[in-house]
């Protein structure tokens, strides 16, 4: 798989200066794709003792997790509230995607994810599924599954890359380096699964520096999507506790630096990866720091202003390489 670094922005990206999985969505699909998020009570090694209890340093599911997920029904109950809350607020979703969000979602035996995901299929709105897990929770019979499974519906694997840093993942308490992701990310595409990274910008030991090597390092590796996050400090983690007895110990990005940090790494994206998230919000409630008083609604044009002021795109500096050679 290999790029060429174009010499403006691609016409495919239909006007903007990055490639915005939205807009690949409405050309493929004709229309919005809606991820409905379901919680099947998985856990992950992080908490259940196997590599450790408390989750990683930034963790705690409540800030990103609707409400009515907290009520803790069945999965075709959620998937019922849940579509009705975004058919309500978006009238012209075409498909809608049941997304095992809640922590690791394919860490458990096969059979226990064979229940979870068909159920979900067997809800009539629900046309494909969206899996988030961690890299470390992928053997190769569970991504055989998945691939079987991707043959029958559309099937978005979403793997939390967090970081490119080892001394990054190792500060946050995260369980595995990033060759444990660089693995996962490669068996996935082998089978032909489509694959979103997660990346959290700001955490602890991270630089501008880092994040622009670890963006050389994705540019290498078959991904299919990527999502941005700011670290946000959300109440119940350890980070809150640290940020709480020393704030100048966990440095949070302001708004401008934290658009410049996502300019750096798209400028050395290849332009097939496509953008599907810039930003989260976490609930006032839970959100212990920073409030950029910012709607995530805002951020595509504010991404895009940056980049028009900076007179670069996704892609400009990409260096082509093979996927599969070193990164």
């Amino acid at each position: 798989m290999e790029d060429r670094s174009p010499a403006a922005p691609p016409e495919e990206f239909g006007g903007r200066r990055y490639n915005a999985y939205n807009d690949w969505v409405k050309r493929v699909h004709g229309g919005r794709l809606q991820k409905i998020s379901v919680d099947a009570g998985f856990t992950c090694p992080n908490r259940d003792g196997t590599l450790g209890v408390g989750g990683c340093a930034f963790c705690n599911n409540d800030g990103f997790t609707p409400a009515y997920l907290r009520e803790r029904r069945g999965i075709l109950d959620q998937i019922d509230t849940g579509v009705a809350f975004m058919r309500r607020r978006y009238p012209g979703a075409k498909i809608f995607l049941a997304y095992f969000q809640s922590y690791s979602n394919t860490y458990g035996d096969i059979e226990r994810l064979r229940e979870c995901y068909e159920t979900a299929l067997a809800h009539p709105d629900i046309g494909g599924l969206a899996i988030g897990t961690r890299p470390d929770c992928l053997p190769d019979g569970v991504l055989d599954y998945l691939a079987r499974l991707a043959r029958r519906v559309p099937l978005e694997l979403e793997i939390g890359i967090e970081s490119c840093n080892d001394a990054v993942l190792e500060e946050c308490l995260r369980g595995h380096d990033f060759a444990c992701t660089r693995d996962a990310l490669r068996r996935a595409a082998e089978r032909g699964l489509s694959v979103t990274g997660h990346l959290l910008l700001g955490l602890p030991l991270e630089t501008r520096e880092s994040l622009i090597d670890g963006a050389g390092k994705l540019a290498g590796l078959p991904l299919d999507a990527l999502k941005f996050h700011q670290l946000q400090i959300v109440r119940g983690t350890r980070l809150a506790r640290r940020y709480r007895a020393d704030p100048g110990s966990v440095p949070l990005m302001p708004p401008d630096v934290y658009l410049d940090a996502v300019v750096d790494m798209l400028e050395r994206l290849p332009p097939r990866v496509r953008i599907q998230r810039l930003g989260s919000e976490v609930p006032p409630a839970q959100r212990v720091s920073p409030d950029w008083g910012i709607r995530l609604s805002r951020f595509p044009a504010l991404l895009d202003a940056r980049l028009g002021e900076r007179e670069t795109w996704q892609g400009r500096l990409f260096q082509s390489q093979k996927c599969h050679g070193k990164s």
